[in-house]
């Protein structure tokens, strides 16, 4: 990705430049809009395409560049809160197991159609894996199945069960369930792992905590997070 120039970069077999392609995805993970919504936006500006086209976009290209943030991101804060809810797919509940830092960032999600010990050490194994980093303590609501991993995979790391304490967790459910009412529920679960995995790390990545930050460092970390164009933002990462 080195010695282009972003505003004329193009993906072989698509007909519109990359900036386009990442401005479509950029609004679509960024903003609760539809899918005809973003067509809308983008046809206002000259650009004319269907909506399964920006589906298509968003599927494909919304995974590789939350691929990229995710390993381009710092290291996660010391302290981790794990929470699961329920997702309704197909008339069946899911659920949506989330780990998150203390500052709110979301380390990775999983969906799994149990919350049983097993489901429990799955996402151990993935969140682990993914991180290649261990927490100095670990928060959690009263579920068993957390008791059970945590003396299996993290016996040496503090572990702390409290609904309140957890909050920071449970807070981070909520853009998925606007996306999840917006959307009249997920289809299936790859459907839902695929799109809340990249949700997940775009919604958070363009949208700075500000309560965490000084009014200086928010304006820079505004600046270095431009309106849409992600190909020319992750070349600079």
């Amino acid at each position: 990705m080195v010695g282009w120039t972003p505003e004329h970069a193009t993906y072989p077999g698509y007909r519109f430049p990359a900036a386009i392609i990442s401005y479509a995805v950029w609004l679509y993970h960024v903003f609760g809009l539809s899918l005809r919504e973003v067509e809308l936006i983008l046809a206002e500006r000259g650009i004319g395409l269907t909506h399964e086209s920006i589906r298509q976009w968003c599927r494909k290209f919304g995974a590789e560049f939350a691929g990229k943030l995710r390993q381009r991101r710092p290291k996660p804060g010391d302290t981790w809160h794990l929470d699961e809810v329920f997702l309704r797919i197909g008339g069946e509940l899911h659920y949506l197991w989330r780990a998150v830092d203390q500052h709110g960032v979301v380390l990775d999600i999983l969906v799994q159609g149990r919350r049983n010990a097993a489901a429990a050490k799955c996402f151990f194994k993935r969140l682990l894996a993914g991180l290649k980093y261990k927490p100095r303590r670990l928060v959690t609501d009263d579920l068993r199945s957390y008791r059970v991993a945590y003396r299996e995979m993290m016996p040496e790391v503090k572990h702390r069960t409290s609904r309140y304490l957890n909050n920071r967790a449970k807070n981070s459910h909520r853009p998925t369930r606007r996306r999840e009412r917006q959307m009249r529920r997920f289809k299936s679960i790859e459907q839902a792992q695929r799109f809340l995995s990249s949700h997940a790390m775009i919604y958070g990545h363009f949208r700075p905590r500000r309560h965490l930050m000084t009014a200086r460092q928010y304006r820079h970390a505004r600046a270095e997070c431009p309106s849409g164009n992600m190909v020319s933002h992750l070349n600079r990462l």
